[in-house]
């Protein structure tokens, strides 16, 4: 019905609360079971992938079942990491003397708000954009809506950025040449510094220059690529969950239309926890006519997607035998 995984990249959002990580994890057996290799990640800073599976979970892939591994990125986790690269190159740009700055600024960057989205969209980037990746399919179960617009609209403001850090190195380097030229070396005497004979410190302008825009460029193709793949209907899927109550509502409508708007393609809307015909009671009876009203509103305003309904369960989700019985609906409705 949706050929939800046929897809390489699955991405199921939704506002916090509602199921995302039920049916992320119910999704990733399901796709196990028909012969994919599925990695199911979590990107959410309030994990509970691993309570949903019932295992302990890191940021390295953990087999579930045959087909399917697991794991939970942890943001800062990620931030340390990325900082370290970043470490690690400036070195090599800059002077011993202003390495203690350079470590400062970096402890600083640490506590800079986006630095941890930032951190985690390269960690996702790479994922994707790995070419000897072991899986046939992975599923991102995603933080709530509002964090996952802003990790889907980083590569465009990563890219913007990086180009202007290019621009900015070529101005640097341009300037650099002037000024080396117009300071002759030390104990030098000479008429004038255009004619010092022996001033070869404009290649080492150049090759740093050089490894500083390659280093840009390099981190610009991969948000590049990353976004491509957000884009390509063929290769990337968005899918909302959602519960039939009022805010969810809501707040779907308006992601659905932005994620539209910036071309990310969106699969189909979940409605989760829809109550089930066979329960009973005066208490049940009224949920159920508050419900048919939110119902209804989920077939209007988003009347262009389709929007199959899990019922509401007896009981909490945690364990493969729950999720596997979830999965098994999931494919009776179409997945």
């Amino acid at each position: 019905m949706f050929d939800l995984l046929s897809r390489r990249l699955i991405w199921v959002g939704g506002k916090g609360g509602v199921g995302k990580t039920t049916v992320s994890a119910a999704l990733a057996m399901l796709a196990a079971e028909r012969g994919k290799r599925c990695l199911v990640v979590s990107t959410d800073p309030a994990h509970s992938l691993g309570d949903v599976l019932a295992r302990e979970l890191d940021d390295k892939p953990r087999r579930i079942l045959p087909n399917l591994d697991a794991m939970e990125i942890d943001p800062d986790a990620e931030v340390d990491a990325h900082l370290k690269r970043v470490m690690d190159q400036m070195k090599g740009f800059a002077a011993p003397e202003m390495l203690g700055e350079l470590k400062r600024q970096m402890q600083l960057t640490r506590q800079s708000p986006g630095t941890q989205e930032a951190a985690l969209l390269e960690r996702i980037a790479r994922l994707i954009n790995d070419p000897d990746s072991a899986y046939d399919l992975i599923i991102f179960d995603t933080a709530p809506i509002g964090h996952t617009l802003r990790l889907l609209s980083l590569p465009e403001a990563m890219a913007a950025w990086t180009d202007g850090l290019l621009s900015h190195s070529r101005k640097s380097a341009e300037l650099g040449k002037v000024l080396q030229h117009l300071t002759p070396k030390a104990g030098r005497d000479i008429a004038t510094p255009f004619d010092d004979p022996e001033d070869d410190s404009l290649n080492a302008v150049d090759r740093r220059s050089r490894d500083i825009a390659r280093t840009l460029m390099e981190r610009r193709r991969l948000f590049h690529q990353a976004r491509r793949k957000l884009e390509d209907p063929a290769v990337s899927g968005f899918l909302f969950v959602m519960t039939p109550e009022r805010l969810p509502i809501l707040e779907t409508v308006r992601a659905v239309a932005t994620l539209s708007e910036v071309g990310i393609p969106v699969v189909a809307t979940l409605v989760n926890r829809v109550i089930p015909d066979e329960a009973d009671g005066e208490f049940l009876r009224r949920r159920r006519e508050q419900e048919a009203v939110y119902l209804q509103r989920i077939d209007t305003q988003l009347s262009q997607l389709p929007r199959p309904r899990l019922p509401w369960l007896e009981t909490d989700v945690q364990g493969l035998d729950i999720l596997q019985s979830i999965a098994q609906r999931l494919a009776g409705l179409g997945f």
